[in-house]
């Protein structure tokens, strides 16, 4: 090898080898220059404190030790030391444009959260999404806290911006479908809470949100599948319970509902509201079923705790004068086939010494029957309708003009109105002029009584 390349070979290798040199060099003096987040983050812990604190006594304004020291506390999960910290940067960040504000003033909010300070946590994420609002972070945990506000509108922004970014994270699902049900989006709100069960088929709060979007979308049997589900559960049983029960009560289920109510206020820890709403519908349920003997006690029972619990007064009494008169009791609370046969007798009877002919019978929902006849007496012979109505409430002017169309549609010359409780003012102004004779609840027990 020529000796004038051997020389040019160990010139290079010398020039590399004092470049190296010359850019370590330079790099410790920077290091050397810095002394702040990278010096001391490079240290053992507490090296790092220590000189953080060090710093600090001698400026306790000290942006880079604080930083230091807030983002160690927020990594350890220290979190009242790193809200305390974060608070002390955001108070600087309008004179340091160097400091990462968005990033303090998000982490001072979660902090907060971490410690269930709301108030403070709220303030801190505002803040921070006047700076920034497409961190999945933010949103999620700023939604969750209009949700908790109950501002649903706001939670549901603020939460379907989260989905967006992490459309996986399971609780941004949840709470997302809890504030979609809230504002009465109800087909929405389930399919994010579907997502929710598919992994969490234990979630107990979701499964009953989602009963009552079923119940908001008229999909009764899910809804009452979904709460027959959370009837055990000690904290939502109860209210489950309630809901179930009411269902089937307003499907004639009274037995099922009876069920319910019963499981219901077998749990240990049943909210008193609830507790009296159970009672008051069971009692409702067992008379339905004309087992007034167990209806009353729980009655009463609500009456010791609140007199003025809804009607309870008035149940009490409606509920003592079934017990007391077997014919009323059938005219209210038996099987249609009972209370038809009791109003037959009714119409046989009603006018002595006359030759009835029962032309037709109708009955609408249970709520009341229509019979047609043929009525002859000595004297005169007509077409008369009775219509007998299963109430204690009081019949309005509306259903009087229905039973005014029935007449006329089946040419009757005259109309009865039997009626267990009262007719309003417009009613009695209506049929005054017409051939209709209303019979209140005191002739009707008459009557009842004397047809028997």
């Amino acid at each position: 090898m020529p000796e004038s390349f051997t020389i040019v070979i160990a010139l290079i290798a010398l020039i590399v080898v004092l470049l190296g040199a010359a850019i370590m060099l330079f790099m410790s003096r920077r290091g050397d220059r810095d002394q702040g987040t990278k010096g001391l983050r490079a240290r053992d812990r507490e090296a790092v404190v220590r000189e953080a604190n060090r710093r600090l006594a001698q400026n306790p304004k000290d942006p880079e030790a604080l930083t230091i020291l807030a983002d160690l506390y927020y990594n350890e999960e220290a979190w009242e030391k790193a809200q305390k910290t974060y608070a002390l940067l955001m108070n600087i960040c309008a004179t340091n444009p160097e400091l990462d504000e968005f990033t303090i003033t998000l982490r001072y909010g979660l902090s907060a959260m971490k410690l269930n300070n709301l108030e403070e946590a709220y303030k801190g994420l505002v803040l921070a999404r006047t700076l920034r609002s497409d961190v999945f972070e933010l949103n999620y945990n700023l939604g969750y806290l209009e949700y908790r506000k109950r501002s649903y509108e706001k939670a549901v922004s603020l939460l379907t911006a989260a989905r967006e970014v992490e459309p996986e994270h399971l609780d941004t699902q949840k709470y997302l479908g809890h504030s979609l049900y809230r504002v009465r989006k109800y087909k929405e709100a389930l399919a994010a809470m579907r997502k929710v069960i598919d992994q969490r088929p234990d979630d107990k709060e979701t499964l009953f949100v989602m009963a009552q979007c079923y119940y908001e979308l008229a999909q009764t049997e899910q809804s009452i599948r979904l709460f027959s589900h959370l009837r055990a559960d000690p904290a939502l049983g109860p209210q489950a319970c309630l809901h179930a029960g009411t269902l089937r009560m307003n499907a004639r289920q009274y037995e099922q509902a009876q069920m319910d109510f019963e499981i219901g206020l077998r749990h240990k820890e049943v909210k008193p509201e609830v507790s009296l709403e159970l009672r008051y519908r069971l009692a409702a349920a067992y008379s339905k079923t004309q087992d007034i003997n167990r209806a009353l006690p729980l009655l009463q029972s609500i009456y010791e705790v609140n007199p003025a619990y809804k009607d309870v007064g008035a149940q009490i009494q409606r509920v003592r004068e079934l017990a007391s008169n077997q014919n009323l009791q059938t005219f209210l609370l038996a099987p249609v086939s009972d209370f038809v046969t009791l109003c037959r007798k009714v119409v046989g009877s009603y006018f002595p010494q006359s030759k009835v002919k029962i032309t037709d019978i109708a009955v609408t929902k249970n709520e009341y029957a229509d019979i047609l006849t043929d009525i002859e007496t000595t004297t005169w012979q007509d077409i008369i309708l009775f219509r007998f109505i299963r109430t204690t409430g009081a019949i309005g002017e509306l259903l009087l003009r229905d039973f005014h169309s029935r007449l006329k549609d089946v040419k009757a010359g005259r109309g009865l109105c039997l009626s267990a409780g009262s007719y309003t003012d417009e009613a009695k102004r209506f049929v005054e002029a017409r051939l209709i004779d209303l019979i209140d609840k005191e002739e009707l027990v008459r009557i009842l009584n004397r047809s028997a």
